[in-house]
């Protein structure tokens, strides 16, 4: 992905380039407004990171003026204001919004969903009734709310979610979660199982997660 970034804070600029380019994105840089301009009108980008508050040229009014010349490019303002007169300003221009200071995993998840918004790339989240796993966000909510979830435990639900409605034998999870040659508990198993149940099932009348005696493991809104 190739990303034009324009921001008038030297410090934060290299900071999030660094942070892009660690990524492995592509990232052209600009200070002001006018230079912003000049590299977004004579360069193709996939996304654009945008300040508001430029010198020379404010953001917003970058972003009209491509749009005027009919480049299309998504473009997420970067901005301090917060209120939300501010934000209904910035996205009746931009195609998405960002407050300041910001948490640099959300930056990378809103500008891949830019991304896969403008490629028409289908949403990188697993459904499972109202449970949802976001791969790029690594977020897990049910019904809206959020749950935390340890690292295994995570890529245990995702492996469920991937093979929705499906068994998955203890097999098919060691090889897929563990490999082969990792030692772990024999009962290991079952107690991510367990743990992963009472987080996501507890307080729902539909338990989504089923044991399938001598078998293995099933999730599914059925």
């Amino acid at each position: 992905m190739k990303i034009l970034l324009v921001e008038d804070d030297e410090k934060l600029l290299k900071s999030i380039e660094e942070g892009l380019k660690s990524q492995k994105f592509r990232v052209d840089t600009a200070l002001d407004g006018e230079e912003g301009l000049y590299l977004a009108l004579n360069n193709q980008y996939d996304v654009m990171i945008i300040d508001w508050m430029l010198p020379k040229l404010s953001g917003l009014d970058l972003i009209k003026k491509l749009r005027e010349k009919n480049i299309l490019t998504p473009a997420l303002i970067l901005t301090a204001k917060g209120d939300i007169e501010d934000k209904i300003e910035g996205l009746s221009v931009a195609d998405d919004y960002l407050t300041k200071p910001f948490d640099f995993e959300e930056l990378i998840a809103r500008l891949k969903a830019l991304y896969r918004r403008s490629k028409k790339i289908p949403e990188n989240i697993l459904r499972v009734g109202d449970l949802e796993l976001n791969l790029d966000t690594k977020e897990v909510k049910r019904a809206g709310k959020k749950i935390e979830l340890m690292a295994k435990q995570f890529e245990l639900l995702k492996f469920l979610m991937s093979n929705k409605g499906k068994i998955v034998t203890p097999e098919m999870i060691e090889q897929n979660l563990w490999g082969m040659k990792e030692e772990r508990q024999s009962n290991v198993i079952t107690a991510h199982i367990s743990h992963i149940r009472k987080k996501v099932d507890k307080g729902f009348d539909k338990k989504l997660i089923k044991t399938i005696r001598g078998m293995g493991y099933k999730i599914s809104d059925e």
